[in-house]
């Protein structure tokens, strides 16, 4: 999800959720304790080097109880990031303390807004000598054969 998609449905609801990967929702007296961009500037494994750039928004909950963080309120926080910090309409990396922090993607489903699992992966498959693989040949037949390279 991106900055302005976060902003649309912000301006349409009156209530915030975030629900974790595992279907349980983060509590609901968590605050945003910080909007800001993260740039990463590195050299990948095929030499490469690669800029991105994402908004982060980091969650919190502690004992505090008696606040709400609504909709019209985050919105003010995320337009005033945008605003001071020149973060434009970036993808969007949520931090949220779990065991250790976790950093997640972001989508909404119509009620809440969804904490999304990210993964590594080799960006330069080609220069390391990993086998490509389309995971669309292998959900189109549902199945996989000795020799597919799926497995």
């Amino acid at each position: 999800m991106k900055i302005n998609e976060l902003k649309d449905i912000l301006n349409q609801n009156t209530e915030i959720a975030f629900e974790l990967p595992d279907g349980t929702l983060v509590p609901s007296h968590f605050h945003v304790t910080e909007v800001g961009k993260v740039s990463k500037h590195f050299i990948d494994c095929g030499g490469k080097i690669r800029n991105e750039e994402v908004a982060n928004l980091q969650l919190w909950n502690a004992d505090d109880y008696d606040h709400r963080l609504h909709p019209e309120k985050m919105l003010k926080i995320v337009e005033l990031s945008q605003e001071k910090l020149a973060i434009g309409n970036l993808d969007i990396e949520v931090e949220y303390q779990g065991e250790t922090i976790g950093k997640y993607g972001l989508d909404f489903n119509g009620k809440h807004f969804i904490l999304t699992n990210k993964f590594t992966d080799c960006l330069a498959k080609e220069e390391c000598g990993v086998p490509a693989f389309d995971l669309s040949n292998m959900a189109a037949s549902n199945s996989c054969t000795p020799g597919g390279g799926c497995c």
